[in-house]
């Protein structure tokens, strides 16, 4: 193999690696922020199963994932201690999130003033986007209808709404548009800056929505699991596991029934901005879901990577009671109570 099609090849590897931390809840690539430490660009920041904070160094197939705490990350750079010293200033404030999706690290690094190298970094893939179509017709259909007076046109991106409302194509139309204009209190030539924004607020709320749709089958898939070894000798003999287990049961339900009535929320909250637009509805909405990101982030993230790892160690089910109560207590129950306190809080403010 020639020196290019392996830089071809290096270069693939790398996009599509940068590709999946843009896209997942639990990994930020470094290269998103500027850093002094050569060489570590390279790696990310990744949430493990107990909900700390870690640098990976490297992950494939043959390997493994190459795991370091921040702070002992110096002992790969011993020649530049010092700036490994200032990136680690940076990273172990950014460390501190709950969660690494895009909309939280936006929210977390602009709070922290750490200027981001690239915007794109925090972004959402192309590919994840396009995932995100049918998510999105819950927002644009409302849109459509109210311009055109239809909702069946074929919109497959926020970029092809933008490019629509930039040049509409019938007077009825064009009339709609400027009375949405009069009540946003925005020019018409503002309209496409609006949809931008309505379609980043909305993208990101089908984001966390698709992330949601995939973990609750997931819970009670794992919870079904859990409840066939409470009836084991192992499990029955000693009342502490016992309610360990039924503890466990009730905080998972819990969890997915308060993040479900969240988004349940948010669909009744975008519905009324639609029978009622104005500057007003508008800002609150953006303001509500904003106000959202990083605590719905926290906790889908939390329980992303333990339900990651149980399909892992588990693929086909199985596990006599001795290997699930000793994968129960030392992967499922660390940070469970955070990602319970963090959906508590929320859920709290948003009955307000």
């Amino acid at each position: 193999m020639g020196g290019g099609q392996q830089a071809s090849d290096d270069s693939a590897l790398r996009s599509a690696w940068d590709e999946e931390a843009r896209d997942a809840l639990h990994i930020m690539p470094l290269s998103a922020i500027p850093l002094e430490t050569p060489g570590l660009q390279h790696a990310r920041l990744i949430k493990n199963v107990r909900l700390e904070t870690v640098i990976e160094m490297f992950n494939d197939a043959q390997t493994g994932s190459g795991q370091v705490a921040p702070r002992d990350i110096g002992v790969y750079f011993e020649s530049y201690k010092d700036e490994v010293e200032r990136d680690l200033v940076k990273i172990e404030k950014i460390a501190q999130a709950s969660s690494f999706d895009v909309y939280t690290s936006r929210i977390e690094l602009r709070r922290l003033k750490i200027d981001v190298n690239s915007h794109e970094a925090l972004t959402l893939s192309d590919r994840k986007k396009a995932e995100l179509t049918q998510y999105m017709t819950v927002f644009t259909r409302p849109l459509m209808e109210y311009v055109y007076g239809t909702e069946n046109m074929e919109i497959n991106s926020v970029e092809q709404l933008i490019k629509m409302f930039a040049s509409p194509n019938r007077e009825e139309a064009l009339r709609n548009l400027r009375m949405m204009a009069d009540r946003l209190d925005i020019g018409l030539t503002d309209i496409p800056d609006f949809l931008e924004d309505y379609g980043d607020i909305f993208l990101s709320l089908a984001y966390f929505k698709k992330c949601l749709d995939e973990i609750v089958p997931e819970i009670q898939r794992f919870l079904s699991w859990v409840g066939e070894i409470r009836s084991s000798t192992e499990v029955k003999r000693d009342y502490r596991q016992v309610k360990m287990l039924e503890d466990i049961n009730r905080d998972l339900t819990d969890i997915s029934t308060s993040i479900t009535g969240r988004f349940e929320s948010f669909d009744a909250r975008s519905r009324d901005f639609w029978r009622d637009i104005n500057a007003e509805t508008f800002r609150l909405i953006r303001e509500l879901i904003t106000a959202h990101h990083v605590t719905i982030g926290g906790v889908l993230c939390g329980l992303a990577v333990k339900m990651d790892l149980w399909k892992a160690r588990f693929a086909r089910g199985g596990g006599g009671p001795n290997r699930r109560l000793e994968f129960i207590k030392s992967e499922i129950l660390p940070g469970l109570s955070h990602i319970k306190a963090l959906e508590q809080s929320a859920a709290h403010h948003a009955s307000h």
